[in-house]
């Protein structure tokens, strides 16, 4: 299709936008491009910023030009929006198209682990029969058509939920489960199947890519948006992870359907063990495994291969029993696989412990996932990166062929300059110096300017703790502060309450949307570098040399900031203050390339003009 006609069908679907609306010169530029893609089957990368309406923009070529189009997205927020509010406003206004959303297979109620719980009220060993939360659910798997976690009104607790569905590393296949037939996530994927446009997150398809693609249906198009998140969702999803609960988890469901009190005892006495070493581990990188942690998986090994010689001798007399056993095989299967990859690093990955002790987790990822991505995905379908902020060096680092990827820059059709103030508190103290008290004081200055309505993002939940210990006492508005309510009911309470203030950490550098005057002032506590300890990010260091800082500490820097900036200014009529409480900003060598990948805001470092200007904003 020729860019007038892009153009003309982009312009007819935005002025039915409520209100109306006018097509934005990004919109119509980064629509024509993936359009273009479509034709020609070249990579784009684009950078669109807050305002572009970069979701019409890819998705009106798509159904116009008749791809089969699968948009990932990083985060539910935007995977909502796709769903509730974009996808059926297209359909009204332009049509003949199909679309589903399709969710990884734990997010559906497993209708055989349901008729299980009814039938024998055996279940996990950790709900008891009689949980309030599980008599509920089992009653709304009971009326659900569509059997998506999402539908129930309250959050069930993780056990109840493990309880009534399956992963996939512990589902048999819908051909060797009783209810295959009837299986929602089958449905899901059936779904899925025949729609022209699929929504998923990305770490959903970061599985398709590592599975060799085929998780998700043939496609002519991905649309990978917030794409600053692809390095390191594929990361995940291409290595493995291992932690005593999945373990146990394994040696329960072993438990259920043979009669071997002792293999089972033995197994959970090893994973305690296992669990035992990786407390002792965790913040460690593992170059190589220990021997006794190697010791402890092999002794593992040897029982789960007894557990599944024994689980192949359960006779076929009942179905539940068989679905049972066949769930227990898929997991011992998944496990073992696990357990080959944390004796004996892959080449080319790295493993380490994360967590806290009690819940640590052994991770194995690869450094680099170029070639994967290369390999099995950049030669295979054509896609569209975009997201608000495109980190730099980007299409290097996840391997996009230079002689076919497109880049560009459609800006924002914000008035950055005229609506927002950068203030860099350069009268603080250097980060690597005592400073909490200052840094307090200047928090709380800020906040009673603005009178409340303000986002203090922290890079560290222990700085964030600190500041709402400290600042609550003394200020006369309201403090919220992540984990003492859900998020979307935090959210709520925030936008709500325009007095109110929100102290949150790195989840809610993005994907944040709080337009209007409850949002008058983002403060961000330090620059966000990634510690040099990390061990993912201390084996890409090693990978690159020298030039380390510059290819991957600057990018990831230069994106977070810009992520937690983008938060203040959301419609046209916002205006603003973001607040950098580090002075590296002012007086770092690298201070350009942070400065140069935020919104082209008005910059100051006069602390009393800021106040001023929060104060007249009230």
């Amino acid at each position: 299709m020729a860019a007038p006609e892009i153009a003309e069908t982009l312009e007819k679907v935005v002025a039915q936008l409520p209100g109306g609306g006018e097509v934005r010169d990004g919109q119509r530029v980064m629509a024509e491009a993936v359009a273009d893609a479509i034709e020609s089957g070249r990579h784009l990368v684009v950078q669109a910023g807050t305002g572009t309406g970069k979701t019409l923009a890819y998705l009106v070529p798509a159904v116009v030009t008749g791809a089969r189009v699968v948009v990932a997205t990083a985060t539910k927020a935007l995977q909502d929006q796709l769903a509730g509010k974009d996808l059926p406003f297209l359909d009204a206004h332009v049509g003949g198209f199909s679309w589903a959303i399709l969710k990884g297979r734990s997010n559906y109620v497993c209708r055989q682990r349901v008729a299980e719980l009814l039938d024998d009220r055996q279940g996990r060993l950790d709900v008891a029969n009689d949980d309030p939360g599980l008599t509920a659910v089992l009653e709304w798997a009971n009326e659900t058509e569509i059997g998506d976690r999402a539908e129930l009104a309250l959050e069930p607790r993780a056990a109840v939920w493990d309880a009534v569905s399956v992963g996939s590393d512990e589902c048999p296949g819908a051909s060797k489960c009783p209810m295959g037939e009837t299986c929602f996530a089958e449905g899901a994927r059936r779904r899925a199947a025949e729609a022209d446009v699929i929504v998923v997150n990305t770490h959903l398809y970061g599985t398709h890519v590592a599975a060799g693609g085929v998780v998700l249906p043939p496609h002519d198009l991905v649309v990978l948006d917030e794409a600053h998140r692809v390095e390191e969702v594929v990361s995940s999803t291409s290595g493995s992870e291992l932690t005593s609960g999945r373990i146990s988890a394994a040696a329960y469901a072993v438990g259920r359907v043979i009669a071997d009190d002792a293999l089972v005892t033995d197994i959970l006495a090893i994973s305690a063990r296992i669990a035992d070493v990786l407390d002792d581990l965790v913040g460690q990188r593992l170059d190589p495994p220990p021997a006794r942690l190697v010791d402890q998986l092999t002794q593992l090994r040897t029982k789960l291969d007894a557990a599944s010689a024994a689980l192949k001798g359960v006779p076929e007399s009942n179905v539940d029993v068989v679905a049972r056993r066949n769930r227990a095989s898929q997991q011992l299967l998944g496990l073992s696989e696990a357990i080959l990859r944390a004796s004996v690093v892959p080449t080319g990955s790295v493993a380490w412990v994360e967590g806290r002790p009690g819940s640590a987790k052994l991770r194995i990822a690869p450094i680099d996932v170029a070639g994967l991505l290369e390999e099995l995905l950049w030669r295979e379908t054509t896609a569209v990166l975009c997201s608000a902020t495109i980190p730099p060096k980007l299409p290097t680092r996840l391997g996009l062929p230079k002689g076919n990827t497109t880049e560009i820059n459609v800006g924002s059709p914000f008035d950055y300059e005229a609506n927002a103030v950068l203030y860099c508190a350069t009268h603080l103290p250097d980060p690597r110096q005592e400073r909490a008290d200052a840094v307090h004081d200047e928090i709380a200055a800020l906040i009673e300017a603005a009178g409340g309505r303000t986002m203090a993002l922290f890079t560290s939940w222990k700085a964030m703790q600190a500041a709402v210990e400290a600042l609550r006492p003394r200020l006369d508005t309201p403090v919220l502060a992540q984990g003492e309510q859900p998020k979307p009911a935090l959210l709520s309470a925030f936008t709500d309450e325009p007095a109110a203030s929100l102290f949150a950490t790195m989840s809610f550098w993005e994907g944040v949307d709080v337009p209007g005057p409850s949002l008058s002032c983002v403060i961000i506590d330090k620059l966000p570098f990634a510690r040099p300890d990390d061990p993912l990010l201390e084996a890409r260091r090693e990978q690159v040399g020298r030039r380390a800082f510059e290819l991957i500490d600057l990018p990831r820097a230069s994106t977070l900031l810009a992520q937690g900036a983008g938060r203040l200014i959301r419609t046209a009529e916002d205006t603003g203050v973001v607040a950098v409480l580090d002075p590296r900003l002012a007086t770092a060598g690298y201070r350009w390339d942070l400065i140069r990948g935020l919104p082209p805001m008005r910059r100051t470092k006069d602390r009393a003009e800021v106040l001023a200007l929060l104060g007249e904003l009230r």
